[in-house]
Formats: C-alpha cells, structure tokens, sequence
C-alpha cells in the first residue's frame, strides 16, 4: 500500500488550523487536539493504534499521553532514564532497547525531538504486518518533524491558555486575599488555591512561633533543628529551595512567605514520585507565595494596629478613671480588674515599699498575696527591683529560682514610680511558662507609668483627709468626725450605742510620772480601743483625758460587754497601771431622740461613775444610773 506522506502532512496542518478556529474563545483542550492528530495519523496510515508517548520532566518516566485505542496498562508510565531516550533512533525499525520494553510492541518507532532532546515518541502498530515498510526514512523523519512542529505550535497556544488561567487564578486569590484583614482567611485562600491547582501534591504552612498556629489547616511551627536546613534556609534568605530524595523519588519545594518588612513563614511543597519541578509552576508558587507574604503582613500590620488602638484606649481609659478622684481601694480594685481582664493574668499584686523595707499590700491585690506562698517573690521581686529601678519580664522564674517551688512562673514586674523614688510595684502572674507576650510586658509598663502618680496621688489624698479626721496623739479619730457619723447613723440605721470614756485619776498620772506618760497612757488605752472594736465601729478622742466609742446598729447589752472588756483590758495591761470609767447611753429609731441627748446621758453615766468610785462601767437609764459593773 503506497502512502501519500504529503497528504498527511497537509492534513494534519489543516486539523491545527480548524481546530484553532473552533475553539476560539473557548477553552483549549490539549488531549482534545491530540487524540484528533493521533486520529488523522491513524486513517492516513490505516495503522492498528498510534499512541504517543510523552516523557514527563516531573517524575522521569515515559507514559501514553493519547492514543487512537483503549489505554494499555503503559498508560501507567514506565522509567525510562536518559540514556535510554538518547539511543532512540530517528528512522523507523531502528530501535532495540530491552530496557524499554513497553515500546517493543509498536512496529515503527518515531522519536519526537526538540534541539536535540527527545520530548517525546509516535508510536504506531501495523494493522498488516510489514505494511509500514512503504514509508521511507526521509518520509519517517518528517512526519515526526511535522508532528513536532505541531505539537510545539498547539502547546505553546496551550501554554498560553494555561498560563492565562493561572494568572486569573492568581489575581483572584490575590484579590480575596488582600481584601481581608483576618490571618485565617488568608492561610484558608492560600491552602485552598494548592488544593485546586495541585489537588495530588501535598503541602504545608511552617510559621514561625511568633504567629498563632490556625486550626483546621495543614500548618506546621517552623522548628530549628537540622532536620529543617532547607526550610529555615528559606526563612532566613527569604530565597526558594530545593530538596531531592532519590531513593523516595520526590521532591520538596520551599518558598518563603515574602513581606516587605520580613519574611513571615514558608510554602512547603511535597512532589510524590517527582524530581525535578518546572520552571513554570516555580514562578507560579513563587507569585502565589509572594501574595500570601504580602496579605499575612497586612493582616498582621492590622492586627498590630487595632492592638495599639486597644492598648492605647486602655491605658486612656485608666488613666482618665484613675485621675476622677477615686478612693484609693476603689483605684485599687479598678485597676486589678483592668489587668486582670487585659492581661488573662492569674494573680495580680500592688505591693508598697516603706524607706525601712516594709512591705504592705494594696487592696487591689489578689487573695494569693495575703499567703506565705507570696513571700518568695515578693522577695525577690524586692530586691531585683529595688536595686535596679528597672521592670522585669520572666518567662519562666523556675530557671532562676531551681531550688524552690514555683507555682507561677510566668512573670512580670512594673516599680511604681513617683519623683524618681521607688513607693511600690505591681506584679503580675500566670500559672503557664511563657504565658506573656513582650507586647503585654510594654502594655503594663505604660500602665502602671501612667497610673503610678494616680496611685500616689490617692495614697496622700487619703493620708490627708486621714489626718483632717484623726487625732494626732492617739490616732483616733477627731470628735467632729465621730459627730459626723453619729448623725448618720441617726438617719439610717434602727439603734446605736455611745460609750464615753474617762482615765481616773489622770492629773496625779502627770503629776506623778510627767506629761510624757500621761500622753504615753492615753496612747496604749487608744490601741486597746482599736483592738476591741470593729472596723464600721468608731473610736476618737472627745477631749483632755476623755475618750469615746460609738458602735453603730449595737444593741445596749453587747455596748455595756464591749465597756465591760475594755475596762479589764485597760487595768490588766496598762503601765503604769491605771483604770477608767464608763459612762453609756443607747438610742433606737423606736423613740425620739437625738445625738446631743445621747451625748448627755452618757456624760452623766460618766460623771455618777466617776463620783461612785470609778473603775466601773454605768448605763444612764429613764433619768437613772445603772451600775454595770
């Protein structure tokens, strides 16, 4: 059979150029294309099959890339190195190689080459045995030569194609990537392009400890051990790299998440059975990688900011709450639930340190510092800070204290300043090693800044209205403040009792021993009055030698065993021994009455006391003394 090779050739020209026109503004089929060529060749030839093979640069094998018949089990690929490609012939029946036996079952054999490197093999089994033989060498080598040219021709438009689709891809992950400022939907865009781009390879997210590692996302933390050189490589140069695994047969990308102020983690790319990877789909992960790089830092940049704006309205926020004039417990609290909450701490303390090394803790503090377990850092925290001026931030306080018991390790320190002297600081824990970021040691070192003068500021506030308020021998209060809060408690409350209190015999005390001890006497039955009484009672100085206690919704029994306790006390521990009288009155809401009316009854207990012998407690009654004791 005599076979027109230029009518092939022509035909096969004419197959490009319809099917160009055909699929114009439609997408271009490459395997489309090639089954028509393989076809065309196929009734040209009245061959049996023609299949061509396609040598993949990926994973160094030969596979069918299209044939005119059912796909072989070759269809599979099978290896077939350089050396074996090179002893290709160029002429039909001229090759023999037992090491590419998948080829001996095609008659003619037609090698298809590109600047002399094989890209490929035509292959074509007779349908009549020896009837292929009519084309010549001459004929043979062209229609490979046509059939390259075809080839190269159809896949540069491919190319093109291809190329075209994967730059859309590429600005449309850009686009969405760019568009948002959350770092999960950036990592999500990023791993879900890999997936429809490269949906066989595998591939990962190595970030560095300093981002939060994602969940539900193929994301690794970037270690540094030798195991990852290629991949720290990467990080550090900002640069792609390349591993080969021989004897697995793959290969590894990695490519650096690129920003313009550093480089935020890597792209690792796992090619299966693969070892070389194309320029082209390097350019295309490089520019995917860029993107990603660019997006992260944005979302980063921005998370940054809103911190900034959050930090800064909080410290704004404190400060303005802190200058408002607060009670320096309601300062206190205010601040604790601020760090508390901005800071996830576990413990916080206010610590003051007095010029002789004295510790005293603020109410602000949490239960823990009221515990001996507190003492260890205080402690240290004393010392380091009190040498040093300086605010310290410990990840893990366990290193520098091996030998102790450690429950809070992560640490951090702010001294309290205030015209460059030390009056305190505040610590602040967590039961987690490294729990705290640097970002929250500078927060709290702006904080406590600004907050320090507040704190200050409310101390001697306080300090002042307490002397205002306070006697200043005895440290009782003054007689207008406990006249401010009879009156009160008059308006409010449903009962009350008044114990008026006098030193007997207290001019032959001075006369005696001097002024000294008489002021030294009037200071120790003061402390025993602090000592016998609650906090919401009230102890103050009514004048000279006198003293007072009023005990607000007490009942008259409980006053009298209060007066009772006390004048015990006071001839049990006093010195030089001394004791005292008691006068008492009692009010309720029950019956007029007011606080110059209680005042008087009391004063004239006192006085019937003093004139029936003294030492004795007495409860002015309807007109009439009582004698308690």
């Amino acid at each position: 059979m005599k076979y027109d090779t230029n009518q092939l050739l022509y035909n096969l020209k004419s197959l490009f150029f319809d099917y160009m026109e055909y699929t114009e503004g439609h997408i271009l089929f490459y395997g489309e294309f090639f089954e028509k060529m393989l076809a065309c060749i196929h009734d040209a030839l009245d061959a049996a099959e023609v299949a061509y093979f396609k040598y993949d640069e990926w994973k160094q094998l030969l596979f069918i890339e299209a044939s005119t018949s059912a796909i072989t089990e070759a269809s599979a690929g099978f290896p077939c190195d350089e050396q074996a490609l090179s002893e290709l012939g160029t002429a039909l029946y001229s090759y023999n190689n037992e090491s590419v036996k998948e080829l001996a079952v095609f008659e003619a054999i037609l090698p298809i080459s590109d600047g002399g490197r094989i890209i490929g093999v035509l292959a074509i089994k007779e349908k009549q045995k020896g009837s292929l033989k009519e084309i010549g060498c001459e004929e043979a080598k062209e229609i490979a030569h046509e059939f390259k040219k075809l080839i190269k021709t159809s896949l540069s438009f491919f190319k093109l194609a291809k190329k075209e689709r994967r730059n859309k891809q590429l600005l449309s992950v850009t686009q969405r990537i760019h568009s948002s400022m959350s770092m999960d939907a950036v990592l999500s865009e990023v791993i879900n392009t890999l997936q429809e781009v490269y949906p066989s390879l595998t591939y990962y997210l190595l970030i560095s400890h300093d981002i939060v590692n994602r969940k539900n996302l193929p994301i690794k933390d970037l270690e540094y051990d030798s195991e990852n050189a290629a991949a720290l490589q990467c990080y550090v140069t900002g640069t792609i790299q390349m591993e080969d695994y021989l004897a697995e047969k793959k290969s590894i990308l990695y490519a650096p998440l690129n920003g313009k102020q550093g480089v935020y983690g890597v792209l690792q790319i796992i090619a299966p059975h693969a070892l070389v990877f194309p320029k082209a789909e390097i350019e295309f992960i490089t520019m995917l990688a860029d993107a990603a790089g660019g997006a992260m830092e944005n979302a980063q940049l921005y998370e940054q900011s809103k911190r900034v704006i959050a930090d800064l309205q909080l410290i704004n926020e404190t400060s303005h709450r802190l200058n408002s004039s607060l009670r320096l417990s309601e300062t206190m609290s205010y601040m604790k639930q601020q760090i508390m909450k901005s800071f996830k701490a576990d413990e916080t303390g206010f610590i003051l340190v007095q010029a002789n090394g004295e510790v005293n803790y603020l109410d602000g503090s949490t239960d823990f510092f009221h515990t001996k377990e507190s003492d260890l850092y205080i402690s240290y925290l004393k010392e380091k800070i009190n040498a040093d001026k300086e605010a310290l931030f410990i990840g893990d306080l366990s290193l520098q204290l091996a030998d102790e018991d450690i429950m809070y390790p992560s640490l951090m320190a702010v001294p309290m300043m205030a015209s460059d002297s030390l009056k305190g600081f505040a610590v602040v824990l967590h039961k987690k090693p490294y729990n705290f970021s640097f970002e929250m040691f500078k927060l709290l070192q702006s904080l406590i800044h600004h907050s320090s003068l507040a704190v200050v500021n409310s101390m001697l506030r306080e300090e002042l209205e307490k002397m205002v308020i306070t006697d200043h021998l005895t440290k009782l209060y003054s007689r207008s403040y406990l006249d401010e809060k009879i009156y009160h408690s008059m308006e409010n409350d449903e009962e009350g009792t008044f114990i008026l209190i006098d030193i007997d015999d207290f001019k032959v005390v001075n006369d005696t021993y001097g002024h000294q001890v008489g002021d030294d006497i009037l200071i120790q039955v003061a402390k025993l009055i602090n000592c016998n009484i609650r906090e919401t009672d009230i102890g103050a100085r009514w004048g000279g030698e006198e003293l007072a206690i009023y005990l607000p919704k007490v009942s008259l029994d409980a006053g009298v065993r209060i007066a009772e306790r006390l004048l015990k006390r006071v001839g049990e521990l006093s010195s030089p021994r001394i004791t005292i009288s008691c006068g008492v009155s009692y009010w309720t809401n029950s019956a007029s009455d007011n606080a110059n009316a209680l005042f008087k009854r009391a004063d004239e207990a006192l006085y019937m006391a003093k004139s029936s012998g003294k030492n004795k407690v007495l409860v002015q009654e309807d007109g009439h003394c009582k004698a308690e004791l």
